[in-house]
């Protein structure tokens, strides 16, 4: 895997893909600057080498050229982080970028503006993807946020690059901790696979379950499976048309000897809110107009004892409404218990959106091996995908 360690960048512009695609607020604020920090290790490197860095993104889904989605709203974070001045462009292509691009200084940074805003970008445009490779002497991909779309700024470019492309830290970084973890992995090797709904990780679950030991199955998609075996599950979330599939995969965990953990007891509630009225009962034997929204206490004690035996552990999806407070607990209870085993030795990987939102919210991002900056990204590697903007470096 050729990555920025293998080139000298001194008297280079390196043309970078950052995924600085963070959230903002109303007054168009960084709320989360983790994608961004992300990058620094990459942007430094070639500094550091004496080389000069452009920098292209993309921010939201914009349908023109809307304000909201200007880079410019987020050069003072990025300035913060990189701890040096930047140069915003108000275009990505056009003699305006060429100029400053022309202009630049080795040890300089120039951010071009949101790509999207050129409906090329997402389209693969070629011709698109050939105005911007003008800008650089070496293709670095370091978004792998963006690495599963065949955009023009990360699979497409590529091309243009034969010899001079390689990834950046932070993306050669993913994609070791995620191989690690499908093919290199140290056993017993634990999977938590949580979320609403079975549909969209099955074909997680199917890729990993030859790989894995344990499947802990928790938040709304683990009702699919109680009702398929015959559970009663009240008001809780449920994909009937999935049941048969809840089956098929049951039964091919056992073919493949890989213990799959369902919920023992939830918390259920009377109402999806925080002021609702809550009882502690069995998983399988939920009363109608009630609904379980968390796991239970023997649940986490069970889940905590499979944690602690692993030496591995995927955690992609929540296993309730950790968002509210009542519902929190065994999301927490998870994250203290990947925690534990990770400080013991095991290696632990936490991805996929609503995962990292409770690492972040709980404060144990920097307790676990590696968090993922990429959920759609690496739930298709994860189903063994080959991602495109990955592809095009390796080939």
């Amino acid at each position: 895997m050729i990555t920025i360690n293998d080139f000298n960048f001194k008297d280079k512009k390196a043309l970078i893909r950052v995924d600085f695609n963070v959230p903002l607020n109303d007054k168009l604020e960084v709320t989360d600057a983790t994608r961004i920090e992300a990058a620094k290790p990459t942007i430094t490197k070639i500094l550091k080498d004496g080389g000069s860095v452009i920098l292209m993104s993309h921010l939201g889904r914009p349908k023109g050229k809307e304000e909201k989605f200007s880079l410019k709203n987020i050069v003072s974070k990025v300035e913060e982080i990189l701890e040096q001045k930047i140069k915003f462009v108000s275009d990505c292509i056009g003699s305006e970028v060429e100029t400053e691009i022309e202009n630049l200084q080795n040890n300089q940074i120039i951010l071009l503006e949101n790509l999207r805003f050129h409906k090329e970008e997402k389209e693969g445009d070629i011709e698109f993807a050939k105005k911007l490779s003008k800008f650089g002497d070496i293709y670095v991909n370091d978004a792998f946020g963006t690495a599963h779309r065949a955009h023009a700024s990360t699979a497409i470019i590529a091309q243009f690059f034969p010899k001079n492309k390689c990834f950046g830290l932070l993306l050669a970084k993913e994609i070791e901790s995620i191989n690690y973890v499908l093919n290199n992995s140290v056993k017993p090797v634990t999977a938590v696979i949580g979320g609403a709904k079975v549909s969209s990780k099955i074909e997680v679950i199917n890729n990993i379950m030859d790989k894995v030991d344990n499947i802990i199955i928790g938040g709304g998609m683990a009702f699919t499976f109680i009702k398929a075996e015959g559970g009663k599950i009240g008001d809780s979330l449920v994909e009937n048309d999935k049941l048969e599939l809840a089956l098929e995969i049951l039964a091919k965990a056992k073919v493949n000897k890989t213990r799959i953990h369902l919920p023992i007891d939830v918390i259920a509630a009377d109402a999806f809110s925080n002021d609702a009225n809550t009882m502690i009962i069995e998983a399988n034997d939920i009363p109608d107009g009630w609904m379980g929204l968390d796991s239970g206490p023997k649940t986490n004690v069970g889940n905590a004892f499979v944690i602690a035996g692993s030496k591995t552990i995927l955690w992609n999806g929540p296993l309730g409404v950790f968002e509210m407070k009542k519902f929190a607990k065994g999301t927490r209870e998870l994250g203290y218990a990947i925690k534990d085993a990770t400080l013991e030795g095991a290696f632990s990987l936490v991805g996929g959106g609503d995962s990292v939102a409770a690492v972040k919210k709980f404060q144990f991002a920097d307790k676990v091996s590696y968090v993922s900056t990429g959920g759609g990204a690496m739930l298709e590697m994860l189903e063994g995908k080959k991602l495109p903007g990955i592809e095009a470096i390796l080939n």
